[in-house]
């Protein structure tokens, strides 16, 4: 048996307010996502005047790049290359983002409500969070 890393309630908590605040700071409304390294979903905020759509978009994303351990652009570029692509599983909408503690994927983070590459910003800045845990 290996041991394996996975996300607390405090990471996601963290992750999450990491990402509400980069969001506030640019004055964005956006759905955030935080999913374990199976896709399932951890913690969920929908910030007061996002649309409707972007809590679905957001959860896509994240699992998305949880399972691939890679960010959802990386699929939505393929599809441009290779458009077999459209039929991967997933959410392949930039916005998502693979959550990474010592080499090893333990999740994803989702954006959804604004430009695609202001959702990236957003995960990433969650994303960073992750590895500024305290203890």
């Amino acid at each position: 048996m290996r041991t394996k890393h996975a996300l607390t309630a405090a990471d996601v908590k963290r992750l999450i307010t990491a990402c509400e605040a980069e969001a506030a700071k640019n004055n964005w409304a956006v759905a955030i996502s935080v999913v374990d390294d199976s896709g399932i979903l951890l913690g969920f905020m929908r910030m007061d005047g996002a649309p409707r759509i972007s809590g679905e978009v957001s959860i896509g994303k994240a699992r998305t790049s949880a399972m691939t351990g890679r960010p959802s652009k990386f699929f939505e570029d393929m599809v441009k290359a290779r458009p077999a692509f459209v039929d991967f599983p997933g959410t392949l909408i930039q916005g998502g983002v693979p959550l990474i503690h010592d080499n090893e994927c333990v999740g994803g983070i989702g954006v959804s409500g604004v430009q695609s590459h202001e959702d990236e910003q957003i995960a990433r800045a969650g994303a960073n969070a992750l590895g500024k845990a305290s203890g």
